[in-house]
């Protein structure tokens, strides 16, 4: 507690006196005089540019900090970073330090669990190298048809299979591109392999751009069919080992290993592939898509 300064009633009056004085001299000159109870107006916040918060999002990147994703959120104004538990506050000190004159337009969150590839063993599609993933959407280029999946699935995966014990061919990895993107195509080679233009029971006409604050759906053979938020546009993320995806639309739906290249979509509008995230479908987490317009405009390919 502070001590209390004590004034005698004689002086306070001299100072008191002293006072007007002054104020009465600056009033004649025309100062202007604010009343000794009003607060001083609290400084506006520092607005960043494009450029500022671009060079910020090439900071974090240079900082290359495993555990970490970050996008810019327009109605902040400022670099979103999120950090998963395995991020340290040494390294989030490392992240601010690259950042530089910059380092007031990040905004730094954590979230819970590990940013992984969602990869594993067990059912739905299988590859030849031996992971499985989820198929994403149905595909088509004229009377050639295909599937979508993530693209750290395809990345040295050769033949995919209906079964982990690798006996029903599906067919081969046609196209992969990953890190950087995450999306890659598989081609249907077996004529017996039914291939409908649906997820689940939704028919899907046609492929658009996730928007934020959309309500979203995922499917996946791990964990079947959730729904979230979408919380961040173009957003990037550090997987390790060099491992670094951009681009990417960042979501509250929960999924887990297995769940890798899934869809997300919104009624009947195909939106994007499941890459990564952290958490799983008992506590919630963080995910992110590849966004499917990209995929699909690099294979030149149609939804059905």
């Amino acid at each position: 507690m502070f001590k209390r300064t004590t004034v005698s009633h004689s002086s306070a009056r001299r100072r008191r006196n002293r006072l007007l004085a002054v104020a009465s001299g600056m009033a004649a000159a025309g100062a202007l005089i604010v009343p000794a109870t009003a607060s001083a107006e609290a400084p506006s916040p520092h607005t960043y540019t494009a450029s500022q918060l671009g060079d910020a999002s090439d900071a974090v990147r240079s900082a290359d900090v495993a555990g970490t994703a970050w996008h810019i959120d327009k109605k902040s104004n400022k670099l979103v970073v999120t950090a998963d538990s395995t991020v340290s506050k040494a390294e989030l000190a490392r992240i601010q330090g690259a950042a530089g004159s910059n380092a007031g337009a990040l905004k730094v969150e954590r979230t819970k669990g590990t940013f992984k590839k969602l990869l594993s063993g067990g059912d739905a599609i299988y590859a030849q190298a031996g992971w499985r993933c989820s198929v994403g959407f149905n595909v088509r280029s004229g009377s050639t048809y295909y599937y979508l999946t993530a693209g750290h699935c395809t990345d040295g995966a050769g033949n995919w299979y209906t079964n982990s014990g690798l006996s029903t061919l599906i067919g081969p990895t046609a196209g992969s591109s990953f890190p950087g993107n995450d999306y890659g195509l598989v081609r249907y080679s077996n004529s017996a392999i039914p291939h409908p233009g649906t997820v689940g029971n939704v028919e899907i006409t046609g492929a658009g751009n996730a928007t934020v604050g959309q309500t979203v759906t995922r499917r996946g053979s791990t964990t079947g069919t959730h729904s979230g938020q979408v919380t961040g546009l173009n957003a990037t993320v550090n997987y390790g080992n060099g491992d670094i995806v951009s681009g990417l639309i960042r979501t509250t739906v929960c999924a887990e290993p297995g769940d890798s290249g899934g869809p997300l979509y919104s009624g009947s509008t195909a939106l994007g592939l499941t890459s990564g995230g952290s958490g799983n479908c008992s506590s919630g987490g963080t995910t992110f898509f590849q966004p499917v317009t990209e995929a699909l405009s690099a294979y030149n390919v149609s939804i059905y």
